[in-house]
């Protein structure tokens, strides 16, 4: 394996497209009854994203079903770099709605199969799993994500190749991660367990995940994400 594929999962969870999308319809509205009870203090406390509240973060999972039209729209306002791109588009929605508008919007796509276009119903799934704990952890809140769903949303960001991966998902490579509450592992070289949703914050470069890490690669794994 040369140095520029990503770690492959090895023992993977399989979910078809029906079963994603129950899981995605069921993190939606957990995730609304959170925010429900969330303080202005809270709405306005830094998430696990840099330089994003939790109002951005929220704000964002209303972007989740942008079609053509609104995809141009949003590249038009361009910021040098497509993840600024998307935080600038986050925080003009988060300014534009109100906290009850946030949260009536995202329990409005329960049910709905459509997601943005030039991405698949995985980054969906990663998108609301890693975004909820990106909420809830800084809040100290507990936000429940099923392991199974995890693990499917964790080799999808090992194995894509577009969009671009992850920086994170390219410093895992050389690892063996093994989840200790469902069957997955994924990579060669010195073992790091942990619960799988910490391993999915991991390969998505949530360094608060790190503190979960264990087994003989786990120091090195630490230093590799906190690095560069």
């Amino acid at each position: 394996m040369n140095g520029e594929r990503l770690t492959r999962p090895v023992t993977s969870v399989v979910l078809d497209p029906d079963q994603v999308w129950q899981v995605i319809d069921a993190q939606r509205r957990s995730l609304a009854d959170l925010l429900d009870n969330l303080s202005d203090d809270q709405w306005r406390h830094p998430s696990l994203c840099a330089g994003w509240t939790v109002r951005d973060v929220a704000a964002h999972l209303t972007l989740q079903q942008l079609g053509p039209v609104a995809a141009i729209a949003m590249l038009a306002r361009w910021r040098g770099s497509l993840d600024r791109t998307i935080q600038h588009a986050a925080c003009r929605r988060a300014a534009a709605l109100t906290d009850e508008q946030i949260i009536a919007r995202i329990r409005g796509m329960v049910g709905s199969r459509r997601h943005n276009i030039g991405v698949t119903y995985l980054e969906t799934l990663t998108d609301i799993l890693v975004h909820g704990q990106d909420i809830a952890i800084p809040l100290g809140l507990r936000h429940d994500v099923p392991s199974h769903a995890a693990a499917v949303a964790a080799g999808r960001l090992l194995s894509m190749r577009w969009p671009r991966p992850l920086p994170s998902a390219r410093k895992v490579a050389g690892f063996r991660l093994v989840a200790t509450d469902t069957p997955w592992t994924a990579g060669r070289g010195p073992e790091v367990r942990a619960p799988m949703v910490a391993l999915l914050l991991v390969c998505a470069g949530r360094l608060d995940a790190v503190s979960d890490l264990s087994g003989p690669g786990a120091e090195e794994l630490a230093a590799h994400l906190t690095t560069g």
